[in-house]
């Protein structure tokens, strides 16, 4: 099947049908960034939620000038939370590091669970120092799926000196808070994480187990 025209795409993403709107959009994917930009901008208030999520996602991988304002806005104002996890999502995608400032705001002010976790999530994918601080609180939250971010994100950003406190978390009830506490020791390049992860090796679930045994080689074979 040919590929669609620029005017074909737009022409459907006009289209009263959603799937044709979809469909558009997924077409967008080899369409360089310039040209698709204002394509996905025709559909951010379309009336269909799965719409409007995937022209968000589309706007942190096809990278204008254009894009992290728009995200930001929408991050900031959207009424749908679910829209404002996707902005901060798509922030980290875009890697700008302007994103930074908004994506702590979100963490510490959005009323939402999931956006706080995009957020959490994006932080880490800015691999920015300064996040630091931000990823300690998030490891008191309450939200279990929280908590497995900010410590990929810790991970992420190079934090070694809070391999202490992301420790208490070897215990953990919940797997995949050890399997991201697995992954992340093995970007956190120090003894404890070492002894660690040969703790962790032992686990009882696979997926953990065979996290700290890779992160484990990772580390030996980077001294």
């Amino acid at each position: 099947m040919n590929p669609l025209s620029l005017e074909q795409i737009s022409t459907q993403l006009e289209s009263p049908n959603s799937r044709d709107r979809l469909l558009a959009l997924a077409s967008l994917r080899e369409i360089p960034a310039e040209d698709a930009v204002p394509l996905i901008k025709k559909v951010l208030d379309d009336e269909l939620l799965q719409v409007r999520s995937m022209a968000v996602f589309a706007l942190g991988v096809k990278q204008t000038e254009e894009c992290y304002p728009i995200l930001v806005k929408l991050l900031e104002t959207d009424p749908d939370y679910g829209i404002r996890a996707d902005a901060a999502g798509a922030l980290g995608y875009l890697g700008d590091i302007r994103a930074f400032e908004p994506l702590v705001r979100a963490f510490y002010e959005d009323t939402q669970w999931l956006v706080r976790f995009s957020a959490a999530v994006s932080l880490g994918n800015l691999k920015d120092i300064r996040a630091k601080q931000v990823l300690l609180e998030a490891l008191k939250s309450e939200e279990t799926v929280i908590k497995q971010a900010a410590i990929a994100a810790l991970g992420e950003i190079g934090a070694t000196d809070t391999v202490e406190q992301i420790l208490n978390f070897a215990n953990s009830e919940d797997w995949l808070i050890r399997q991201r506490l697995a992954e992340a020791l093995g970007k956190l390049n120090t003894p404890k994480s070492i002894s660690a992860l040969k703790f962790l090796e032992k686990d009882p679930h696979p997926q953990v187990s065979q996290a700290a045994n890779l992160s484990r080689k990772l580390l030996e074979t980077s001294d």
